[in-house]
């Protein structure tokens, strides 16, 4: 049968009109020369018909036409790969724009777990990371800030402003301290629509340079799944809310003037089914209504900079990196399987739990920043209840007008299984939390009984995250762990591999093998394109330690 296959495929490739011609070395034979040819990335790769059977040629020259014969020193050319870098992938405008090698993105996962360290790693290797601000106190932010400020100076990073419709106080707090922190780049999250803190944070500063050109020092790199909230980021700011503004003499007349002619954000990360906060889009479906609007938009305003839309949502293997790529994406950016490194900020039990993840553990559940709304965060089901108990919840909110008419079945199972305590009990620790972060809200639960059972509950949503996050065994049923379906996908190709293992999972040794085995699954349907075919274990690309791709990467290119 290979005999067979070997001489189709010679038939076939001498119809091409290509020569190898050899220089010091003959063609090599076999499927382990092909593969190792592959993953040389900085060489081109040369496959030629030897007597019926593909070689792979090494140096040599390649000519294009039919000006030799095959009776000289030349071989029939098979196919043809040029070297390609994974630096090559992504918006080059996007890469330099934002002082980037690599167009890869660390997605923020709230409460630290895309940590001050994994931010770290990512910009020393070229790539960005926004670090999980979202959930977390004013103090404790600042405190990440001057760590990372102190560390890394001017190699790029960025933090999180999440959209927070029961906390507007606090949407605005963060984005004071980012402006007195000089925080110039944000990942903006879970925004439905526009408020007056993030127009603020954009606008800031705005102003012309001495060549009369517009300089926006703040920038935003805007998450989103949905058309009408990607189309909002990549207008201009709402007049309503620059006249605000301007009535508050938080910007002066010229910074409105000039912010009409921007967008609110110019790279957009596209958001297909995500871990968290998502609207299970599809990604294949997602990212080409987002590039058309893309082009739609940048036509309108007639934008001096490029838009750029990348993609999130299902990054977590070569060939799901290589399709985003393919598909047009600027950067990819990648949130559940950072979450299972050992620098994400989580604990052991959450990593392990990761590590054994497969496609049908995940649920989505009632979030706990968006509960009285109704907004859905996805979440690992397998090894807890949270799913369960974040719907009971919310059903019983959206029934009930306060704790106090809820049956005593209910009222049970809530104070012993999900407060442990007392309601009233549980109130008065809600009312504690509140009073540092938002006293209003106090205020308003004391004249709407509603709104105190939702505060309640949500602090039962809110701690399940803390709980998974230091590892609290007692309250292991009840862990929140955002992940999407991308986790089993990841989970699946490393499986036999030393990142089976989440002890073994470093971050950026995760995100160079994505980067890496792209390019080689990219360089592999290029040679496809010739009318090769390869057999499984040439194509399969597994898991590769950090230091035997850094040498590949470091070798001379042809």
């Amino acid at each position: 049968m290979k005999q067979s296959s070997d001489k189709i495929k010679g038939e076939y490739i001498k119809k091409r009109g290509g020569w190898w011609i050899k220089g010091d070395t003959e063609p090599e034979i076999g499927d382990s020369a092909i593969k190792a040819a592959i993953n040389e990335l900085t060489k081109p790769v040369f496959l030629v018909d030897v007597d019926g059977r593909i070689g792979v040629g090494r140096n040599g020259t390649l000519i294009i036409g039919d000006r030799i014969s095959p009776e000289s020193e030349g071989y029939p050319l098979c196919a043809y790969s040029p070297a390609y870098h994974p630096e090559r992938f992504g918006d080059l405008y996007f890469k330099k724009a934002h002082n980037l090698r690599y167009a890869y993105i660390f997605g923020a996962m709230a409460n630290g777990i895309t940590s001050v360290e994994m931010v770290e790693k990512a910009a020393r290797v070229g790539m960005l990371g926004f670090f999980g601000s979202a959930g977390l106190a004013v103090d404790e932010i600042e405190a990440a800030i001057n760590r990372l400020q102190q560390r890394i100076k001017d190699l790029p990073f960025g933090f999180n402003l999440i959209f927070s419709p029961n906390e507007p106080e606090l949407e605005a707090s963060v984005v004071r301290l980012y402006l007195k922190k000089g925080i110039r780049l944000v990942s903006a999250s879970a925004y439905m629509d526009l408020t007056l803190p993030i127009v603020y944070f954009r606008v800031k500063g705005i102003h012309l340079d001495n060549k009369g050109d517009i300089v926006c020092p703040n920038s935003i790199i805007a998450k989103v799944s949905r058309v009408e909230v990607a189309e909002k980021f990549f207008s201009p700011p709402p007049e309503k809310l620059l006249t605000q503004l301007v009535g508050m003499k938080m910007i002066n007349d010229q910074e409105a003037a000039l912010a009409r002619k921007i967008p609110m954000a110019s790279d957009i990360t596209a958001e297909a089914d995500s871990g968290g906060h998502t609207d299970n889009r599809p990604a294949l479906s997602l990212l080409p209504t987002m590039l058309s609007l893309r082009d739609e938009l940048f036509e309108k305003y007639s934008y001096s900079r490029p838009l750029c839309v990348g993609l999130g949502g299902g990054i977590a293997t070569p060939d799901s990196t290589a399709a985003a790529f393919a598909m047009g994406a600027a950067f990819v950016l990648t949130g559940s399987i950072n979450q299972s490194c050992i620098e994400a900020g989580t604990s052991d039990t959450v990593r392990q739990m990761l590590a054994e993840t497969r496609q049908a553990d995940i649920a989505m559940a009632p979030a706990g920043d968006m509960f009285e709304i109704g907004a859905k965060v996805q979440v690992l089901k397998r090894g807890t209840m949270f799913p369960l108990r974040a719907a009971k919840l919310y059903d019983l909110y959206s029934n009930y007008e306060r704790f106090d008419d809820i049956d005593d079945k209910d009222k049970l199972i809530l104070e012993r299984d999900y407060f442990r305590c007392s309601f009233q009990e549980q109130w008065l620790r809600t009312k504690n939390f509140f009073a540092k972060r938002d006293p209003r809200q106090i205020d308003r639960a004391k004249r709407d009984p509603r709104h105190k059972m939702a505060l309640a509950f949500r602090s039962y949503l809110g701690l399940s995250s803390k709980w998974a996050i230091t590892g609290n065994p007692d309250r292991k049923i009840d862990y929140q762990i955002w992940c999407g379906p991308s986790m089993s996908a990841f989970n699946q190709w490393v499986k036999g591999s030393f990142l089976e293992k989440s002890e073994n999972r470093e971050s950026i040794v995760i995100a160079m093998n994505l980067l890496f085995g792209a390019a080689v699954r990219t360089r592999i349907n290029w040679l496809h394109s010739w009318g090769v075919i390869f057999p499984a274990r040439v194509c399969k690309f597994a898991p590769m330690e950090l230091s035997e791709i850094l040498n590949l990467l470091e070798q001379e290119s042809v």
